[in-house]
Parts: structure tokens; sequence; C-alpha cells
């Protein structure tokens, strides 16, 4: 079986064959059925994420549902084991990191009993609807914490497997898109 960090370093050898354009490209016929599901439809607070560049891209997305009026809340990095969720009303709600990418900066968000979808990122996701993510935990934490949210598996169609490596900590989420 292959272990966790061999996982990713495929995923990420399989996302370079792709350049910028044509990752943004394989982003769209995603982020339209995204669009469409019923759950986010129904949706009034939701968690979606600013994509780093290797991601599906969700930057207009996001600025589309502010626009459509739903309340939009965006995670951030704050520590080597946490992130905290912050609201998006709109760019003026993002600021350059010392990293070098943008990051929510707006007004602090804690209800989570109130987030009724989240958009889940992850570099790679299985039949059995379990997450591989980045390595450090942030959103096995979080997720633990929102068991009524519904928690949709955003992905390229190469970043879908038979099955990966999962141990007790690992948070599935309810669907892979």
């Amino acid at each position: 079986m292959i272990t966790k960090p061999e996982l990713r370093k495929e995923i990420r050898n399989r996302k370079r064959q792709f350049t910028q354009e044509q990752l943004r490209e394989l982003s769209f016929p995603v982020i339209d059925r995204l669009r469409s599901h019923p759950k986010l439809k129904a949706a009034k607070t939701v968690l979606l994420y600013h994509s780093l560049p290797d991601e599906v891209f969700t930057h207009d997305f996001v600025d589309e549902m502010v626009a459509a009026g739903k309340q939009v809340l965006l995670p951030v990095v704050v520590s080597e084991t946490e992130m905290e969720i912050r609201h998006y009303t709109g760019s003026d709600d993002m600021a350059e990191s010392s990293y070098h990418i943008l990051e929510p900066i707006g007004a602090l968000f804690t209800d989570y009993d109130k987030i009724d979808f989240i958009a889940v990122p992850g570099m790679s996701f299985d039949d059995a609807r379990n997450r591989l993510g980045r390595g450090k935990g942030y959103y096995d934490r979080f997720l633990s914490q929102v068991p009524s949210a519904y928690k949709l598996g955003i992905c390229f169609d190469f970043q879908k497997l038979p099955s990966i490596p999962t141990d007790e900590l690992d948070q599935k989420v309810d669907e892979v898109l």
C-alpha cells in the first residue's frame, strides 16, 4: 500500500503535468457542477476556500457566492496546527501573506453550528469519500468540529482514486465532486 507522503508526491507530479492555465480550464466544469449543487443552493452560510495555484480555481466563484447573497467564509492558517474562519464580503477582505498568497482578513467567525455547506479542497479523494490533505491536519481538526455541515470534497478528476491511505484522525466528506 502506498503511504500518504508517497501519494502526495504522486499527486503533485500529476498536477505538474499541467500549466496554470490548463488547471484553470479544468476547473470550469468542476465549478459548474459545484454552482448547481442542491446543498450549496439551499445553504445560507458557506465555507469555501480561496484556491492555491495547484487547486481547483475558486477565486471568481467565491465572489459569485457573495453576489448571490450567501454568507461566505474562508479559512486561514494561523499556526502550525490551527486554522480559523473569516468572513468574506469581497476583495477588500484579502491581504497578501508572508508566503505571498492572498489570505482572508475579514472578521473572525466562530459560530460553526451556522455553517451549512463546506467546499473541502484535498490532494486526493477516494471512492469511500476519504480525503488526503497536504499533511498538517488543518481540515481534519476543523471538520470534526462541524458535524452538521454538508462537506463536499473538490478536486480534479486525476486526483480521485479508488482508495487512499487513512488513519483514525482523517475526516470523510459527504460527497466528492
